[in-house]
């Protein structure tokens, strides 16, 4: 009975110990101004690891960090998803336990696939078969300004500019506040959309009240690609893609296509040219 005791009261320490560090790596993040979807995702990648690997809890063990992420490969995890977890516990052990950076783990090489682009066809097919005419305006507006799926249902009426056809995008990816463009074709159903309302209240509300929830957007976009007979592997996110790439075949410049999407790198809008060049469209197969 007593090494019964003996063992439950070590796992309870440990459990305890673990808690402790995860409150601390919280507070951590938070002053550092981390979005609340970035302290989730590293609090989900600390937590399973330091629960599968008792000792890692107090030490950094490199050999032991590899053959965690090693079974990630093997489990078939992407590469992005890999670097999370590398990114998470590096945090934990450089910020929260202050041990030096002894981690020389190479991040996990992403992978170069090309974003899947809509045509202005097949856009044009999307918005024609979506029915709810909020719903319309929603895809729409993320098309026309290029926004992210979790910036166009957090806007509030007070961001809309429609005298200079601008939106102000707050606190966006990385903490940042930017604008982008408004379609002149989207005015008056803006307008309209906004019509009697306080300027502080969310411009696509929910009916349950609040606001429309990322997912609902999602759902909605999927639903209009099948009813409109697209085969692609496109997602909520292909009419921010396309709205860079038809702002670039249209001769805008690439920095301010970066500009408008928000992107730190102009490296990351530059994969966009790898779609729109001119020149590898023109050329005929030789078959």
């Amino acid at each position: 009975m007593v090494a019964v005791n003996r063992g439950m009261g070590c796992k309870v320490n440990f459990t305890f110990m673990i808690q402790e560090n995860i409150r601390r790596t919280y507070q951590e993040m938070r002053l550092r101004n981390y979005s609340p979807k970035t302290v989730r995702s590293y609090l989900t990648c600390i937590r399973e690891y330091l629960s599968s690997h008792p000792n890692a809890v107090q030490r950094c063990d490199q050999e032991e960090l590899r053959s965690f992420l090693l079974a990630k490969y093997d489990d078939d995890y992407s590469s992005q998803t890999i670097n999370l977890y590398l990114n998470a516990i590096k945090f934990y052990y450089r910020e929260v336990l202050r041990i030096p950076d002894t981690l020389h783990l190479r991040f996990a090489k992403r992978s170069k696939k090309l974003p899947a682009i809509l045509s202005r066809a097949e856009i044009q097919r999307i918005f024609a078969s979506i029915v709810n005419s909020k719903h319309r305006i929603l895809a729409a507006l993320s098309y026309g300004a290029g926004l992210r799926v979790s910036e166009v249902v957090r806007l509030r009426i007070e961001d809309l500019d429609l005298s200079e056809l601008t939106v102000h995008i707050k606190q966006a990816k990385g903490r940042k506040d930017r604008l982008s463009v408004i379609p002149g074709g989207l005015i008056d159903e803006l307008k309209s959309l906004s019509a009697g309302r306080v300027s502080t209240e969310c411009l696509f509300a929910s009916e349950r009240g609040g606001r429309l929830s990322e997912r609902t957007a999602q759902i909605v976009f999927e639903r209009a690609l099948k009813q409109a007979g697209i085969t692609k592997n496109a997602t909520f996110h292909s009419l921010r893609h396309s709205f860079a790439t038809h702002l670039l075949e249209n001769g805008v410049d690439v920095r301010y296509v970066q500009e408008l999407l928000g992107h730190q790198n102009i490296r990351t809008t530059q994969i966009y040219t790898h779609v729109t060049n001119p020149r590898l469209k023109n050329i005929k197969s030789p078959l």
